[in-house]
């Protein structure tokens, strides 16, 4: 783990991304942050100069995937509407003095979302160096005591702290063990914890999982998208004990989209555009299912 780190401190320290976090860690104006659907940062006094430096650093911090967020009067636009998926969540947390992890946590916006939950901390986990700019970005006027750290599913049994509760969202399905992932995230609970979980799935009987042959939706790191029940026999294997279906949902152009925010395509190009129940390379087109495990 820590010569991973040391990979990622390599990654952070070049000439433009320390240029990035310098430009960052000169923010400092007076506001307040309201967790709504948008992550809103309001100013108390920001001249146009200001505002048009917090611009400039949003737009070098391109792409925006997950969000939105708005600060004063700038509106980040993210490709996904993330609060589509917290919102399906919301009901069933209960994170009052809870060590949380997010794993796979990208720019911090479920986290963010968290901090009206009132948890004891939380730990985001993202080998991603830009997402975690993204993060100190937004962080720089939220202020909070989120911990960031630029680390893999493999490290967290290596973290050297048990977790309350885990979300994990959107990430099994990049990974080639999905079982020995499951075990990872078992082995870093705290006794009576749990794990919100979300994958794609196909939706039809059985016990098995597609494997795409290059791609999936145009994105080549996909590996197994299971059936609701290979996921659940993945998750028996990995010795969960409850497994309980919060939400099914098929992924639209209202949940993903391209948006001036982003770089290339969105969701409308990952399908066939003669049939939205298909991908463009003919399988069936994304749906997720939310699901909360206990051991």
């Amino acid at each position: 783990m820590q010569e991973f780190l040391k990979l990622k401190q390599k990654e952070l320290n070049t000439p433009k991304n320390l240029e990035l976090l310098s430009m960052i860690n000169s923010l400092n104006y007076e506001c307040d942050a309201v967790f709504d659907d948008t992550i809103t940062i309001n100013f108390k006094d920001v001249c146009a100069t200001q505002a048009q430096n917090i611009q400039n650093i949003a737009t070098l911090l391109k792409p925006w995937r997950k969000g939105p967020f708005r600060l004063g009067e700038l509106f980040i636009d993210t490709e996904w509407q993330s609060f589509i998926k917290f919102n399906l969540l919301k009901p069933h947390l209960n994170l009052t003095d809870k060590i949380v992890a997010d794993v796979g946590c990208n720019n911090g916006y479920y986290m963010f979302k968290m901090l009206d939950f009132n948890p004891k901390k939380i730990v985001g986990f993202d080998p991603s160096i830009h997402t975690m700019l993204q993060f100190k970005f937004i962080n720089q006027f939220v202020r909070s005591n989120i911990a960031y750290e630029p680390l893999g599913v493999e490290h967290l049994e290596k973290y050297g702290q048990k977790f309350d509760t885990i979300f994990c969202l959107g990430v099994i399905y990049h990974r080639s063990d999905p079982i020995k992932m499951l075990k990872e995230l078992k082995n870093s609970l705290n006794t009576s914890g749990e794990v919100f979980l979300d994958t794609m799935y196909i939706d039809i009987e059985g016990e098995f999982a597609l494997t795409p042959k290059n791609r999936y939706s145009k994105i080549p790191n996909i590996y197994f998208v299971p059936t609701i029940k290979a996921l659940q026999n993945w998750c028996e294997r990995a010795k969960f004990k409850d497994f309980e279906i919060l939400a099914t949902k098929p992924t639209d152009l209202n949940e993903q989209r391209k948006t001036e925010w982003i770089d290339g395509e969105s969701l409308e190009n990952f399908l066939d555009p003669n049939d939205d129940t298909k991908t463009i390379e003919g399988y069936p087109a994304p749906k997720r299912v939310y699901v909360k495990l206990k051991i």
